[in-house]
């Protein structure tokens, strides 16, 4: 089954659909979100993307992230999503959003409408093995090091909001 994305103009509007691989081949601006769930002891949930990920397989990123099925709300996709690929749920307070745009080497660009939400968790991860290679809990200190010593060990969306991801967690929590 062929999915779908929201296409959005600059202000995150939506103005049509496209074809997912489509809209990732032509570079077209579409809606996504990505979710950073902290536990208790304030230590960031990553997970380790699945090998064969049509991008970005292996590397590290936030919890989870996708893209809202036609007409479903964003902040109900990215619960479902933390269900389907991590097996959690919780509470999401959405922080921000930000646009960007990245190139792959395999001729994908993914340049998305970012919606970024946050949640607390102490639930013990079930990843989707299709989704997920692996995960773990960080520390925020030790996650900036990683970020400036290997940054090619993380996702490109990852790398750009982590920083005020964590400057609204600290407001926040």
């Amino acid at each position: 089954m062929k999915e779908s994305v929201m296409l959005v103009n600059a202000k995150g509007q939506a103005i049509g659909t496209m074809d997912k691989m489509a809209a990732h081949t032509s570079g077209t601006l579409h809606r996504a979100f990505s979710v950073f769930i902290f536990n208790s002891n304030g230590q960031l949930l990553l997970q380790q993307r699945a090998f064969d990920k049509y991008h970005s397989g292996g590397l590290w990123t936030n919890t989870c992230c996708s893209h809202p099925r036609l007409g479903e709300m964003t902040i109900d996709a990215a619960r479902r999503r933390l269900k389907e690929e991590m097996g959690i749920e919780s509470e999401l307070t959405e922080l921000f959003q930000f646009t960007y745009r990245h190139e792959f080497d395999n001729g994908l660009i993914e340049h998305e409408y970012d919606h970024v939400f946050i949640g607390i968790c102490d639930q013990t991860p079930e990843p989707n093995p299709t989704e997920v290679a692996g995960f773990k809990y960080v520390e925020a200190d030790n996650l900036i090091l990683s970020l400036i010593e290997h940054p090619g060990e993380f996702t490109a969306w990852f790398k750009i909001c982590f920083e005020k991801v964590l400057e609204n967690y600290y407001q926040i929590y």
